[in-house]
């Protein structure tokens, strides 16, 4: 496997809808992936508002 492959690809950011605004989904910013990657913290911001968001997803553990 080449180095540059992630690790977490089975892992997709979740679906948010902005709170503020009238249903506008939001984007994703940034991504943070823990050291461990076990975790991984994304931000999102709203187009229309402006308002941000965090969501962290933990990677669930494999049963090997």
């Amino acid at each position: 496997m080449p180095a540059y492959m992630h690790q977490h690809d089975d892992i997709e950011p979740p679906f948010m809808i902005c709170p503020s605004c009238v249903g506008l989904p939001m984007f994703v910013r940034d991504v943070e992936p823990h050291w461990s990657k076990a975790r991984i913290d994304f931000t999102y911001e709203c187009a229309g508002c402006g308002t941000e968001a965090r969501k962290t997803i933990v990677k669930p553990e494999s049963e090997h």
